[in-house]
């Protein structure tokens, strides 16, 4: 199962819920790759602390060795690193994805994501993909290799108008390149069950239809704290609230 998380608006926690769910589903036993492709490489720094990824490793090298012409195809293994944890392997990201944007639009990579995670075959049970705040090549292509993608929605009122863009661009996405691309459905998180607009905001959308999942994820200083400390919060405090509350979304996912 390949899944991305997306949305076009930053600080809605994109890197978070990926990281969490990646490392739930690997404490769990299942293989799991996460592969960062948003250039503030914040899930690469979640799982791999300040220690730099290997050299020639990365999104970005795996971008820049497409562009080039070879009769020798680069395994995708090759710009793969192990993390801490077991069971869960990372494709890191860095700033470098930017420089490479431009070109790779124009050379038409779009499909070399999904080809090279055709390549890996069985090697991994799941494949999570974090992306930028943007709908760019990187997130197009993330789309395109996937067969499920959440939206993480943060209970604001200008996220809740701009969701109805997003799904229609998904769905695109789905027309043009990827039958096989379902909205799995939309995160809700760092909602505030005490205060009246989060529940009016997310009410709205479940009256409308959308596939919002349940459980709800709250705000928690134990988020800022297992970033500090790079540890994905099933290995920081897995009998804290939110902890069980990923477990529960994990659990509805699976």
């Amino acid at each position: 199962m390949r899944r991305v998380v997306f949305n076009q608006k930053g600080g809605v926690g994109k890197s978070t819920i990926t990281t969490n769910l990646a490392a739930i589903a690997a404490q769990q036993g299942q293989r799991v790759l996460l592969i960062d492709l948003d250039r503030q490489a914040n899930a690469t720094r979640y799982l791999l602390g300040d220690e730099a990824p290997p050299e020639g490793t990365g999104s970005a090298a795996f971008f820049e060795d497409s562009l080039k012409f070879s009769v020798r195809a680069t395994k995708p293994t090759e710009f793969i690193t192990e993390t801490p944890f077991e069971n869960l392997h990372l494709m890191p990201a860095s700033g470098t994805l930017d420089e490479l944007h431009s070109k790779l639009e124009s050379r038409h990579k779009i499909y070399k994501l999904r080809d090279a995670l055709d390549a890996l075959g069985d090697d991994y049970d799941q494949v999570w993909i974090d992306t930028p705040p943007a709908l760019n090549f990187y997130t197009r292509s993330a789309l395109i290799a996937s067969h499920g993608c959440l939206i993480p929605f943060d209970c604001d009122e200008f996220a809740r108008r701009a969701l109805y863009e997003l799904m229609e661009n998904v769905q695109e996405i789905q027309a043009d390149h990827n039958e096989a691309l379902q909205v799995e459905g939309i995160v809700v998180n760092q909602f505030q069950p005490r205060a009246s607009l989060p529940q009016r905001t997310v009410q709205a959308l479940i009256d409308e239809g959308l596939p919002v999942l349940q459980p709800y994820l709250g705000s928690s200083v134990k988020v800022k704290e297992s970033h500090e400390r790079a540890l994905p919060l099933v290995h920081l405090e897995p009998n804290h609230p939110l902890t069980q509350a990923y477990l529960q979304l994990y659990a509805g996912l699976a």
